[in-house]
């Protein structure tokens, strides 16, 4: 039995308690300081706010300024903050936690550079920690995997990365289910930038679902060769990308494809993408939603971003993205949605 210390309990990392607790381990699940009423919520029911099913036995429950309490003796620490709270994490977390101890995210996202690359998070913070002489190990989870089906025990599969494949097996060891099955990578720029890029590929997505609702109704049934057409689109710019970072891999492409997929059918990328189909422009949209935080939004601006600046520097050709290019004018310069069709098309010759 190990001592597992979550910091952050969102959905996501509240549901890997399940998981980490089922296993014969002991968890500790912190909230930060936006996190207090999951965790006066669990400490009186046992359950999170936005899951039907009750925590598993030994999950203790505690709030951010009793993070040294639960550090303590502690043998994995996962982050379960979301990419808003990146650099929080990076600065107030990290620093207290032992090198020993290796380090877990959930989080994802990508940071553009002025030169046009892309740094995954656990690279940003890796960066941080070599250049001060740390030897913390930062790992992270890719794949498809929504937190309230991990609750309800749904088979799930999922990819751990990072630079040690001895500590991944041991974090596997600790975390592996019967329904929470875990593939190894030492490739964390290949998995988490699949895993980064299915959020702004799954808005595009999902925009086919709100303008066939604008042009047969609300009440119609789904059309599904449109969305299918976007999904392959899609995972043909994702393969680009990932070429690009060097991570090309057929395996990081499924991990980001199934995460994709997965992504298209819940959640709130769904519903502003549905949103701004039906006709609606961002700003609306968001406030449609009340000020839900959409990492998709952050996600797709970045990459368009890197992508242009790339091509400035002679490296990518903007005309091999065009679903992220329409996607971003619709984001940044408010366009309504107009899908080029046409330029999903191809011809091949063998």
């Amino acid at each position: 039995m190990a001592v597992i210390t979550i910091v952050g309990a969102g959905m996501m990392g509240s549901a890997l308690a399940f998981p980490a607790a089922e296993n014969g381990n002991e968890v500790r699940l912190v909230g930060t300081h936006l996190d207090r009423d999951i965790i006066d919520t669990a400490r009186k029911t046992g359950r999170h706010p936005k899951f039907n099913r009750d925590f598993p036995a030994g999950v203790a429950y505690f709030q951010i300024e009793e993070l040294e309490r639960a550090l303590s003796g502690a043998e994995l620490v996962i982050g379960g903050v979301s990419s808003f709270g990146v650099d929080w994490f990076g600065e107030e977390i990290l620093p207290r936690i032992p090198e020993s101890v290796p380090v877990l995210s959930v989080t994802k996202g990508l940071m553009d550079t002025p030169d046009g690359r892309l740094l995954t998070y656990p690279e940003v913070w890796q960066q941080k920690l070599d250049s001060i002489g740390s030897r913390l190990s930062i790992n992270a989870i890719g794949g498809p995997c929504t937190s309230y089906e991990l609750v309800a025990h749904d088979q799930t599969e999922v990819a751990f990365c990072g630079r040690d494949m001895g500590i991944l097996r041991r974090i596997k060891a600790m975390m592996a289910t019967d329904y929470y099955h875990i593939s190894l990578s030492t490739d964390v720029v290949g998995i988490e930038s699949a895993v980064a890029l299915k959020n702004g590929y799954a808005l595009g997505i999902a925009l086919t679902i709100g303008v066939n609702q604008r042009l047969f109704g609300k009440e119609s049934e789904l059309h599904f060769n449109s969305q299918a057409a976007v999904f392959g689109q899609s995972v043909k710019e994702m393969s680009r990308l990932l070429d690009y970072q060097g991570a090309g891999s057929l395996e990081n492409l499924a991990v980001g494809a199934g995460d994709l997929y997965v992504t298209v059918y819940g959640g709130r990328t769904r519903l502003v993408g549905i949103l701004l189909g039906r006709g609606m422009n961002i700003d609306e949209a968001k406030a449609e939603l009340n000020g839900v935080t959409l990492e998709s939004l952050v996600v797709s601006v970045r990459v368009a971003r890197a992508v242009r600046r790339a091509a400035e520097l002679g490296r990518l050709n903007p005309a091999d993205f065009p679903l992220l290019m329409h996607v971003d004018a619709i984001l940044t310069e408010k366009q309504p949605v107009n899908l080029p069709w046409e330029q999903f098309t191809f011809e091949h010759e063998r």
